[in-house]
């Protein structure tokens, strides 16, 4: 429709520069028919304020927070691109003072946290004795212990503001029967879910969604870190998803307050069919195919 949007003006507000998203939001308006201004800080003849805790001296046109209504007032659509305060928050999960450090981080910035995704994960081949305890202890501190640490964390500010969204990223092996190999993993998903469904009863009368989120297999680096891929790619490709589309289904079901999500057709049948099914058929099942691809040597 190349009418589509005639007579409507998008109001773009850009606090960090990119010629490229610019260029195609303004060209997009045009071909539809409609018109586009944008302004920014960096231009100085505007003078916009953006810092917080300002005491407005007369230097500045007005504040950012002041200015957003007026712009929007001016438009049919607000466009903002904005990135948060440039605060490094690289650690190592591993190390039980991360938690800790990351959260102090983001409280000396200035920074509210109203979403959080534990996300941090990786797999440990191999069966139980073949690997060190201290590797089992990193293991259980990034996928178990930083996770409660940082919910446990960052929640409280969220059920302040009656509102927040924590999503946990489990896994279908949370919900699979036991095989050998990998010992710790499907223990910790299964941990994951269950926490997940607690504190998503506990905490959403409070405003906040908490979701365990469980893909099955998703095309992402972590078979490549654990060695499988080779074996991994074996599997039929229907059983694979996208990690973008597997962080879609997250997104939409911690923003619905659904306290689980299984990705994909084939894992909810999967899934289904683990929890109906009679323990020995869907452990003949799992454990055949576990062996194709989980070293438990």
């Amino acid at each position: 429709e190349p009418r589509a949007l005639e007579g409507k003006v998008l109001a773009l507000l850009f606090l960090s520069p990119s010629l490229r998203t610019l260029s195609s939001f303004q060209a997009a308006m045009a071909r539809l028919g409609g018109g586009s201004f944008v302004i920014s800080p960096d231009m100085s003849i505007h003078g916009l304020e953006t810092r917080s805790g300002i005491v407005m001296d007369g230097m500045a046109a007005e504040h950012l927070r002041e200015a957003i209504p007026v712009i929007s007032s001016y438009g049919d659509a607000l466009g903002i691109r904005a990135f948060a305060n440039r605060v490094d928050l690289a650690a190592d999960l591993a190390d039980p003072k991360a938690p800790q450090e990351m959260f102090d981080a983001i409280q000396a910035a200035g920074l509210h946290v109203d979403t959080l995704v534990n996300n941090a994960g990786y797999g440990v081949p191999g069966r139980y004795l073949s690997e060190s305890w201290a590797s089992h202890r990193d293991f259980i501190q990034v996928l178990m212990t930083a996770v409660a640490e940082l919910t446990y964390l960052f929640l409280p500010a969220m059920e302040a503001q009656k509102h927040g969204r924590i999503l946990n990223v489990a896994s279908l092996a949370g919900l699979a029967p036991a095989s050998a190999g990998h010992t710790l993993y499907g223990a910790s998903k299964s941990w994951l879910i269950r926490f997940s469904e607690c504190l998503a009863l506990e905490s959403n009368p409070r405003g906040v969604h908490v979701t365990a989120l469980c893909p099955g297999f998703t095309y992402t680096e972590f078979h490549d870190v654990n060695g499988m891929r080779e074996s991994i790619s074996k599997l039929p490709k229907f059983l694979w998803l996208s990690s973008a589309e597997v962080a879609k289904i997250g997104v939409d079901a911690v923003e619905a307050g659904r306290m689980r999500v299984i990705s994909g057709t084939a894992n909810n049948i999967i899934a289904w069919m683990t929890r109906y099914l009679p323990d020995f058929i869907t452990k003949a099942l799992v454990g055949g195919k576990a062996k194709q691809f989980r070293n438990a040597e």
